[in-house]
């Protein structure tokens, strides 16, 4: 399973409970179910887990508590506690996190904040400042970092989303760098060629190598869509990109991850029926938020599952477990970021 987040030892910090939400209602659409669940992780505003806050699956989870609609008070306190932290998540001391800036100004623009003045940071300045101005590699974003660049296509998409939308002179450089990460089939690769390449562009056999990533192709999807007036290159990406993804979807619905997820799982699937019904592809979406639907705990779920209505599992092995077992502390991170990038796919049950 991959995540939204750009790893746990990037991302950590914050505390405190919320007042209790109202029980989920039988009449709750699965959605909605979903996400009361969402809000109810968010404690004082920040997803605590193992390893202390994770500001990544904090960001993953109020954006799609966003997508779902409703739970302001929630999101409001989480722009708080992220704006509050904002520096220990994406440039602690003299590092700079390119994705994690370009998903801060993402989640900063979506629940009502300021990118250019988000607890005191100019988030755009800083991801502009993470673009190469020049040359074979001009647009690809880079991180500043004692332990190397792990830069990659999630952080890039972000970071077309967040600059189009700021209107950045550098946006049409980064979207570029972005759509040359698209493979001739259709579907984006994880890892850019190395920085010294002499082609940035996808091509198989490269220095790092160019498999199809379902995951990846869902972010990008979604980032470009969210672009206004585009390109006809952007309109182009993105109908190669939903022509792959509705090929590689299985007939049951469910879609696999990448190398390292080659089973159906509810990550891959949710992000895949989210950037399907965005762009319109309601039959596809329709399909992939019907076998999301069968991991979700009901609204009259009993037993060890009682209080965990609208979770999503990802997969059936974890749903069994939990039937027994329930949600502990060792499994809630995978249930956490399963539902994070699951729930939205949930809203075209019924078609777009």
């Amino acid at each position: 399973m991959r995540t939204l987040a750009r790893s746990a030892a990037v991302i950590t910090a914050g505390l405190m409970l919320i007042p209790a939400l109202a029980g989920p209602s039988s009449a709750a659409k699965p959605a909605s179910l979903s996400g009361s669940w969402l809000a109810r992780q968010l404690k004082t505003g920040v997803v605590s887990g193992q390893y202390g806050d994770d500001y990544g699956l904090t960001a993953d989870t109020a954006l799609a508590l966003k997508t779902v609609g409703g739970h302001k008070s929630a999101l409001t306190r989480t722009r708080k506690a992220l704006a509050a932290n904002v520096d220990s998540w994406v440039s602690p001391g003299s590092e700079v996190y390119a994705g994690s800036v370009a998903k801060a100004a993402v989640v900063a623009k979506a629940l009502g904040g300021r990118p250019r003045s988000f607890g005191g940071a100019n988030l755009i300045k800083q991801l502009n400042a993470t673009v190469t101005p020049a040359g074979p590699a001009q647009g690809r974003i880079r991180d500043t970092s004692t332990y190397g660049d792990y830069a990659n296509t999630i952080g890039q998409a972000y970071a077309a989303r967040a600059l189009s939308a700021a209107h950045s002179p550098k946006a049409g450089s980064v979207v570029r760098f972005l759509i040359a990460q698209q493979c001739a089939k259709g579907y984006f690769r994880l890892n850019f060629s190395a920085p010294t390449a002499a082609s940035q562009k996808c091509v198989p056999g490269d220095s790092t190598g160019s498999p199809a990533d379902p995951d990846v192709t869902s972010l990008a999807l979604l980032s470009l869509h969210t672009i206004k007036h585009p390109s006809k290159k952007v309109r182009v990406s993105i109908q190669k990109a939903t022509r792959w993804l509705k090929r590689h979807q299985r007939a049951n619905g469910s879609f696999v991850g990448g190398r390292t997820t080659a089973v159906p799982n509810a990550n891959s699937t949710g992000l895949a029926g989210w950037a399907l019904g965005e762009v319109g592809a309601c039959k596809q979406a329709r399909k992939a938020a019907a076998w999301v639907k069968r991991l979700q705990v009901g609204a009259t779920a009993k037993g060890a599952l009682a209080h965990e209505h609208g979770a999503i599992a990802y997969d059936r092995t974890a749903l069994a477990t939990a039937r027994t077992a329930g949600i502990t502390s060792a499994s809630q991170d995978q249930w956490r970021r399963a539902t994070a990038q699951a729930a939205p796919a949930l809203r075209f049950l019924s078609g777009c």
